[in-house]
């Protein structure tokens, strides 16, 4: 299991319907779409257009993951946020948790090379944004 808390063990397919449905109504909802144009903005803000993978950021050389971009944007003290704990990362980031954990989903899954992740995410971003 990766840190968006998603795995494979689903009781019924109506466990995943309801997921589903709970991300899809948290990207469509006023706060999913502030926070979405919000992540662009810092996306797009990065010196370097990478994004890495597990973790919010690499303290030595400043890279982040896409929550991580927007945090260091909002001055967020990515070291103390547990990138394991979806719930906490949606409370300091003012997500639902489906929506957390499908941007820590989105970013982290594929083994893409720093730079490929980064045009992923801001792909995925940019298509949801209404």
């Amino acid at each position: 299991m990766s840190r968006s808390g998603y795995s494979e063990d689903y009781d019924s397919n109506w466990d995943l319907i309801r997921w589903r449905g709970a991300v899809a109504s948290a990207i469509r909802g006023k706060r999913g779409q502030a926070f979405l144009k919000e992540m662009l903005l810092a996306l797009d803000a990065l010196p370097q257009k990478r994004l890495i993978a597990d973790d919010f950021e690499i303290r030595d050389d400043g890279e982040v993951c896409a929550l991580g971009a927007v945090g260091r944007a909002r001055g967020v003290d990515l070291s103390k946020l547990d990138p394991d704990d979806p719930d906490t990362v949606a409370h300091v980031f003012g997500l639902s948790g489906a929506l957390a954990c499908e941007i820590m989903y989105i970013n982290d899954d594929n083994y893409l090379t720093p730079e490929a992740r980064f045009e992923r995410v801001r792909a995925w971003v940019a298509r949801n944004i209404r």
